[in-house]
């Protein structure tokens, strides 16, 4: 795959923050339209779990909601990321905006009855599955490569302020245009950016396929699992991830309890807990765009498996809701670390005709790794106590953080050694 950015004079001119946004105009279309989508979205979720809780009355049902806008797509990674590797990312993108915005024009017009709500939120969903390995694979290709730690933070901090903005301006806008403007107004957000998108340069699958026949899209899923497991780097980092995530992921569900039944606080104390993560999150993007071109990306890699592990270990030493806060904030930078390492490490390791399996099945997995958590770490919450939790989650993840720092060196080492991919796959 070309690198568009890399020959554009102008985009030489800065590979920091300022210099990606104002004079990389191709980075600057993926970036916006990242951020007007994750802000329609946000607004959306919140939308849609209003409509359905008030019209079903049952819980059960919101779970559903989630579930199929969550979990369900993970299932489809390792097609999700074949469908990246085998098009145009562009188009790809564009298609994928294009889909979830009709699909969101559908449900604002119609509101239709939960089964077949949950089928269009399903489409939906796996369009957007599909859209998060494309928009990673497309960041080499459009910035130069001492840039991808600026990039890859710069595109956390914008969309995980919109994720964080979503909900209060979804607060502001329903009382006037209710459930239905807002999920108009989330279509829309869909339609403007795959706009946006169009302004950035074609780019085409890497892998050339001219030399035999054309692989179906089940044999390109079954040779990007076959990569992950014979790429030594990638499988320690995903598996690290994943291990980190599955102890850890928990800690939405224990933080509630935290707050209610070991604080006894009110939900002022639940919204603060919850809010704290992602605070410590955008100001971590912020300092990982200014500063992160400094840091050595295996080592900020370990630093955020530890952070965020430990952060949860302290919370459920804390004596008191200030402790609390001030931990899940610190633990906030610690996921910043990580998904900026792991998305930059990636990129560079990984051959470009592989790059959107690897990302489809990395997140995939992780969606998978966080249910487990749900699941598992609800059971643990029941049986003991949220500091229990807490502890045992914070420990697993360090158990898991020890392991990498173990295992990463030499496998970085092995990986940089192997030649590249094939430019055709069998």
């Amino acid at each position: 795959m070309s690198a568009p950015a890399a020959e554009d004079g102008t985009a030489e001119r800065g590979t920091g923050v300022l210099g990606l946004l104002r004079h990389n105009a191709a980075f600057r279309a993926l970036w916006s339209a990242r951020v007007i989508s994750f802000t329609g979205d946000s607004l959306s979720l919140v939308a849609l779990m209003l409509h359905v809780a008030g019209s079903t009355g049952q819980a059960l049902a919101v779970s559903l909601l989630l579930l199929v806008g969550d979990f369900a797509p993970a299932l489809l990674g390792p097609i999700t990321g074949a469908v990246s590797d085998r098009f145009d990312l562009k188009r790809v993108m564009i298609a994928c905006e294009l889909i979830q915005g009709v699909v969101l024009l559908l449900i604002a017009l119609l509101l239709p009855p939960l089964p077949v709500l949950l089928a269009l939120v399903a489409v939906r969903a796996v369009a957007g599955q599909v859209f998060q390995p494309a928009s990673r694979a497309a960041v080499p290709a459009l910035v130069p490569e001492r840039a991808l730690e600026t990039a890859n933070s710069t595109l956390g901090f914008g969309t995980n302020s919109a994720e964080a903005l979503g909900p209060f301006v979804a607060a502001a806008l329903l009382p006037f245009i209710g459930v239905r403007g807002v999920l108009l107004v989330d279509a829309a957000s869909f339609l403007l950016s795959a706009v946006l998108l169009a302004s950035v340069p074609s780019l085409p699958p890497a892998v050339s396929q001219e030399q035999g026949p054309p692989v179906s899209l089940l044999r390109q899923a079954r040779l990007g699992l076959g990569y992950i497991l014979s790429a030594p780097a990638v499988r320690v980092i995903g598996l690290g991830f994943c291990a980190v995530v599955a102890f850890n992921g928990v800690d939405d569900v224990a933080l509630v309890v935290l707050a209610k039944e070991t604080f006894r606080a009110g939900d002022s104390a639940v919204g603060l807990l919850l809010g704290s993560v992602g605070v410590g999150l955008v100001l971590g993007y912020a300092l990982l765009a200014r500063y992160g071109t400094r840091a050595s990306m295996p080592v900020l890699l370990l630093a955020g498996f530890a952070v965020s592990s430990v952060g949860n270990l302290l919370t459920g030493l804390a004596w008191a809701v200030s402790a609390a806060l001030a931990m899940q904030t610190v633990r906030g930078l610690g996921i910043a670390a990580m998904d900026v390492a792991t998305n930059t490490l990636i990129q560079r390791v990984v051959p470009p005709g592989m790059l959107g399996r690897v990302f489809g099945n990395l997140y995939g997995a992780i969606g998978v790794a966080a249910a487990l958590s749900y699941v598992g770490g609800g059971l643990l919450l029941d049986a003991t106590s949220a500091p229990t939790t807490l502890i045992v989650a914070g420990a697993g993840g360090t158990l898991a953080t020890l392991l990498v720092a173990f295992s990463l060196p030499g496998a970085l080492r092995k990986s940089l050694a192997a030649p590249e991919a094939p430019r055709s796959e069998p």
